[in-house]
């Protein structure tokens, strides 16, 4: 028998009997063998499991996702969107320095860089809730791309409406105000600067809870965003009632030429909204010496736009008052008050200037009416809302 010698490592050799193959040699192929046999029956399960997965859930919902995370974190916020989306809770924790601060920020250049569509702030100064609701539900239904709605008012209206109300969260904080002190124009100076947070507010209209509309939305929006002035009154009157109330300690800042007066009631555009909330001249002197039997709500921003920017006022009221009956206050209508007859002379009573031409169109709103004329305006509203 001969003998083989197989070289192991370090020199080292071990005899093996005969001259065939080895038994290592044998075991190493049987090995590899089971080894890929193993393999490809691991692989035929892994397909069949993977066919019979995307049969059950679907191929395309796999790839959507993939495809959706690699998208995720391929965009970028946009930038603009801090600026341009009106903010979608109206109360916030900012004092009324803070407040007005952030509100006086206004574009240099007059082309935007999106699709703004310019829209009426209707800003309501209530001392409590809105009773004549409905009316206005009736006039801004439908119409959400081109108005806005801020109450400010002393009792929380969070409650008072439902989701579906175009009054629903839409008040703003509030603080105490009283009639014929500077707490009033603070309370509408809070109005303008909330709504001028929203950039696609470009008209800015005041009015309370005892205010209606006397056309519907479509002539509105047009009368005001047509219009080349905005309508605020401002007039000088000799009067006591006027001039009468003017302290001399006003001056320099205010002289008794310029001193005048309006009706509280007003409708004003972007920039003259910027005008009050930025002021900071003329507040300290009407806030010390205006102060009653001189009504701050009548005279400050009807003399501080005067001073600024007289050519852009309409000097005039767009709200409807009846002071026929006499007395500190215009009337109040009630139930018995409303008839097609009542609104016939409201609407084609006066003669007025817009944009350089007479017109019988006058006023857009009216005031003050009672809770219990709500029940008539109902009835008549859809004679009147439909003109």
């Amino acid at each position: 028998m001969q003998s083989r010698a197989i070289q192991l490592e370090e020199g080292k050799e071990i005899i093996v009997p005969g001259g065939g193959r080895t038994g290592l040699n044998k075991a190493f192929p049987y090995k590899l063998l089971l080894l890929l046999a193993f393999f490809l029956a691991f692989s035929g399960a892994f397909i069949i499991i993977s066919v019979t997965t995307i049969k059950y859930y679907g191929i395309n919902s796999v790839v959507t996702s993939v495809t959706s995370s690699l998208v995720a974190c391929r965009e970028k916020p946009n930038v603009l969107d801090k600026w341009i989306k009106p903010p979608l809770v109206l109360m916030h924790n900012m004092s009324d320095e803070e407040l007005l601060w952030r509100a006086s920020f206004m574009p240099q250049r007059k082309d935007y860089p999106f699709d703004r569509v310019p829209k009426i702030a209707f800003m309501f100064l209530t001392i409590g809730s809105l009773p004549l609701s409905p009316l206005w539900e009736s006039l801004l239904k439908g119409h959400e791309k081109h108005y806005s709605v801020y109450i400010h008012s002393q009792e929380s209206s969070s409650s008072e409406f439902p989701p579906s109300s175009v009054f629903y969260r839409r008040q703003i904080p509030s603080q105490v105000a009283e009639w014929g002190l500077m707490t009033m124009c603070d309370a509408e100076r809070r109005l303008l600067a909330n709504a001028l947070l929203d950039i696609s507010n470009e008209w800015f209209v005041l009015l309370s809870e005892s205010c209606i509309p006397l056309y519907n939305f479509t002539s509105i929006y047009c009368y005001i965003t047509k219009s080349k002035h905005s309508f605020m009154g401002s007039f000088d009157d000799p009067s006591p009632y006027g001039r009468g109330r003017y302290d001399g300690n006003m001056y320099p800042e205010v002289s008794i030429d310029q001193w005048r007066k309006g009706a509280q009631w007003f409708e004003v555009n972007r920039e003259l909204a910027v005008s009050i909330v930025k002021d900071t001249l003329y507040y300290p002197k009407f806030k010390e010496f205006c102060t009653p039997a001189c009504y701050v709500d009548e005279h400050y921003f009807p003399t501080m736009l005067t001073i600024e920017k007289p050519a852009a006022l309409a000097n005039r009221s767009l709200t409807w008052v009846d002071w026929s009956r006499g007395g500190a206050h215009p009337a109040t209508f009630e139930q018995p008050d409303i008839n097609e007859e009542f609104f016939a002379r409201i609407l084609k009573g006066d003669n007025c200037s817009y944009n350089g031409e007479y017109t019988s169109m006058c006023y857009l709103f009216a005031r003050k009416f009672s809770p219990s004329a709500l029940e008539p305006l109902i009835q008549i509203a859809p004679k009147i809302l439909s003109s």
